[in-house]
């Protein structure tokens, strides 16, 4: 059985399991601010760390409602486990305060008509430790299914299965997109909804739907 066969029976299996997490990412854009927000400071911690250490440390930060007063050492405090701490309570701490001072609205961008690929691009240039792939999975995780999130598991898998020749050693804007739209062709030509197969190659690697 080659690589592609053995995705769409692990497809079959997870299915259901994938649809319930994509409709509670929907259900996201009617959460509150501090939801909302919670998802942003989440993926500005996911970077070469483990998604479930990562939603653990957002749930003490905002227990302990440090976003009040974000200082890059009271969030440093929860981020046990989280790799590169220092740069990551930086982002935070300084994205947090952005947000603040700018009176910036989550819910309303996550809910604006905006195209997804500008929203990501408005992110991307707006925030620190934010780069195509933390946008991207923002996005999703707040109902925006048109974006690839493009770490080492998916790249090794989109490797494996042939639809990119080597996985880059960096990504730059535009070989994001050009692996993305890859992406994309890939799954019309299996049958796979483009969100579902992000996230099915995500649960290949990591053996479970989460986040």
């Amino acid at each position: 059985m080659n690589e592609i066969e053995n995705l769409k029976k692990l497809y079959e299996k997870l299915k259901k399991q994938i649809e319930q997490r994509l409709q509670e990412f929907t259900a996201k854009k009617n959460a509150n601010e501090i939801e909302i927000l919670k998802e942003f400071v989440f993926c500005t911690l996911t970077p070469q760390s483990k998604a479930k250490v990562c939603w653990q440390a957002v749930e003490n930060l905002f227990n302990n409602k440090v976003y009040v007063n974000p200082t890059e050492e009271n969030i440093k405090k929860f981020l046990k486990g989280v790799r590169f701490p220092n740069n990551k309570a930086e982002f935070v701490a300084n994205n947090l305060r952005k947000i603040k001072e700018d009176h910036f609205d989550f819910k309303k961008f996550v809910n604006s008509s905006t195209p997804s690929q500008q929203k990501r691009m408005f992110l991307v240039k707006n925030f620190k430790g934010i780069g195509m792939k933390e946008a991207s999975h923002f996005l999703r995780n707040t109902g925006h299914f048109d974006l690839a999130i493009l770490d080492r598991h998916i790249l090794r898998n989109l490797l494996e299965l042939g639809v990119i020749e080597k996985v880059p050693e960096s990504l730059s804007a535009k070989n994001y997109l050009a692996i993305e739209e890859k992406m994309k062709d890939f799954s019309n030509q299996i049958g796979i909804p483009f969100a579902h197969l992000d996230m099915l190659l995500w649960a290949k690697e990591a053996g479970e739907v989460f986040k």
